[in-house]
């Protein structure tokens, strides 16, 4: 009995210094990524308007990593201006980390043809996997589009909190 006792004792020590070591502070650091994208718009059943876009892209962070992304969203059509919403996209760095975002906002004429810029993008981080595990955090996005063809430019601008490995 006395065995079983300080063996629960020494596991239980183990279990707690362990949890204490990865319990320290969340590292958070600036997400800087500018990139490019192309989006097919279709039917979505799921949206209230009843179309969505689906994109993919790709583009590099600020510290010049490349990173690969994909998405989709809803959107709906008020006048001249584009309102995207339930947006979600997940962004793929090389090593096999993610980080999962959601993400809303507009695109507005810029008046000359069909291009379009962004207005009053953001995005929310939703978790990750790898590095980014449970990944917290946000920021703007900027952008461009050209409606006759999808093809775009994106930047995000925030901040990311993760726990380290």
């Amino acid at each position: 009995m006395k065995t079983v006792s300080v063996r629960l004792l020494s596991s239980l020590v183990l279990m707690a210094a362990s949890f204490s070591a990865s319990a320290g502070p969340n590292v958070v650091k600036a997400l800087e990524v500018k990139g490019v994208f192309n989006e097919k718009v279709g039917p979505a059943p799921q949206c209230a308007s009843t179309l969505g876009g689906k994109l993919a892209g790709h583009g590099e962070t600020a510290e010049g990593t490349p990173v690969a992304f994909v998405g989709g969203d809803c959107f709906a059509q008020s006048g001249t201006t584009f309102t995207f919403s339930k947006g979600k996209f997940i962004l793929l760095y090389p090593n096999g980390d993610q980080i999962f975002a959601d993400y809303s906002g507009q695109f507005i004429p810029t008046g000359a043809g069909t291009a379009y810029v962004m207005n009053g993008g953001t995005f929310t981080i939703t978790g990750g996997s790898g590095t980014y595990f449970h990944a917290t955090g946000g920021g703007s996005l900027s952008g461009t589009e050209d409606l006759s063809n999808g093809a775009g430019t994106i930047g995000l601008s925030g901040r990311v909190s993760y726990k380290p490995k």
